[in-house]
């Protein structure tokens, strides 16, 4: 049996008439930038976030690098993220001139370990005479950009009240988590809301994808609001009169069209997508093999929310990784390593100090982290087959070690 990483081909079916009569309607009008279909889609993430503010922008990347550029971050400054997560988090911020600061993940969700954050403000950073805080270096910390990675929120109470502590901003990097849901003071927040400005990604594989690029952020400041959308134009408003240097980070109409059609399902997904990651654990539990791998945590599963994880990736983990993928390829089952080495190990960050064990936990995920086929659609039958070859590569390992 082949069992793709992910196949996106069924749910184009059965979307597919309203989603080709949108993009007609939009070749029809030829208006292709910031038109009424960017405008719908703009208002209706607004109101499915529950943000006053929602702009759309050309990718996630850009939605990051516009963020910190409205912001006004630059040379000297410093911005503090997750060692684990996609290249942008850590790239946009080098982008705006400013300096990376990579904290290490805590092991069981692969979020940003808010303990590892509390003990490098406090043990690394020291107070300026301006009582900015700056850190061994002397750059002035701006910003938390905590990453709600594979579609589980971050511990997002732990990391607003650190960041109020020490007076710092707090931009979150949504791209994988549209929709999902963190039990905040009381009630329900979702992704991207609790901070000053939420980044989304609409890439073709995420929960709501685009047919190519595509972004979104959302924010509560009505002014922070207006300088992103500015932001995403040159800088510029009205036209030709360029307040600040922003950049082309306009969301294409055509794609707003497409994605306005794939939202009101996000949620019906969303809920498949916790069915598929339940059958994977049922699998298993059958075949006795948690002793063996690790499987993705859901720590707000008895809270109460309904999107307490949307399983952008079903992300599982073993010392046997490399050898485990090597397996299943030969039985035709996709998978993908997300990612291969933590940010702090990329070359192009070397020039930031840091070396092999400063931050463990980054690392040994990136060494022993696997993401197994997870779509909406994929068949128990299909899971049967991945859990069960899993559980053939163990038996087989486990014999030639014995041997």
């Amino acid at each position: 049996m082949r069992v793709p990483l992910l196949d996106l081909s069924q749910q184009y079916a059965a979307l597919a008439e309203p989603i080709r009569a949108q993009i007609d309607e939009v070749l029809s009008t030829q208006n292709f930038i910031l038109g009424p279909k960017v405008e719908a889609f703009q208002a209706a993430i607004a109101r499915y976030c529950g943000s006053p503010h929602a702009i759309g922008v050309s990718s996630g990347t850009d939605a990051l690098l516009a963020v910190f550029m409205a912001m006004g971050l630059g040379p000297g400054d410093a911005v503090i993220t997750s060692d684990y997560s996609f290249f942008a988090t850590g790239s946009c911020v080098a982008r705006v001139g400013a300096t990376p600061v990579f904290i290490d993940i805590d092991p069981v969700t692969y979020n940003l370990s808010t303990a590892a954050l509390e003990r490098y403000l406090t043990e690394s950073c020291r107070r300026d005479t301006d009582g900015s805080l700056r850190t061994s270096k002397g750059e002035k910390v701006r910003a938390i950009v905590p990453v709600h990675l594979f579609g589980l929120c971050c511990d997002m109470s732990s990391v607003l009240e650190i960041a109020e502590r020490f007076q710092l901003q707090v931009i979150e990097d949504a791209a994988q988590a549209l929709g999902a849901e963190y039990p905040f003071h009381d009630a329900t927040a979702k992704a991207g809301t609790m901070g000053a400005a939420g980044t989304f990604s609409f890439y073709p594989s995420k929960n709501l994808g685009a047919a190519g690029d595509a972004g979104m952020i959302v924010c509560r400041d009505e002014a922070f609001a207006e300088r992103i959308r500015r932001c995403r134009q040159h800088g510029m408003e009205p036209r030709y009169y360029h307040h600040f240097i922003g950049g082309n980070f306009r969301l294409d109409e055509i794609q707003a069209a497409i994605l306005g059609v794939k939202l009101p399902h996000l949620d019906e997904w969303s809920a498949a997508r916790r069915r598929v990651a339940d059958n994977y654990r049922d699998e298993f539990q059958r075949l006795s093999l948690t002793n063996r791998v690790t499987l993705p945590a859901e720590p707000y599963c008895e809270s109460g929310l309904t999107n307490h994880h949307i399983y952008h990736q079903y992300v599982i983990r073993t010392s046997r990784r490399d050898a485990l993928r090597e397996h299943l390829t030969r039985k035709e089952i996709g998978t993908a390593i997300y990612y291969p080495l933590a940010l702090h190990e990329q070359e192009c960050f070397r020039y930031l100090g840091y070396r092999s064990g400063d931050l463990p936990e980054g690392e040994r995920a990136a060494r022993e982290t696997l993401a197994l086929p997870m779509y909406p659609e994929l068949s128990r039958e299909a899971q049967r087959y991945v859990v069960e070859s899993i559980a053939e590569f163990f038996q087989v390992d486990r014999r030639s070690i014995a041997e």
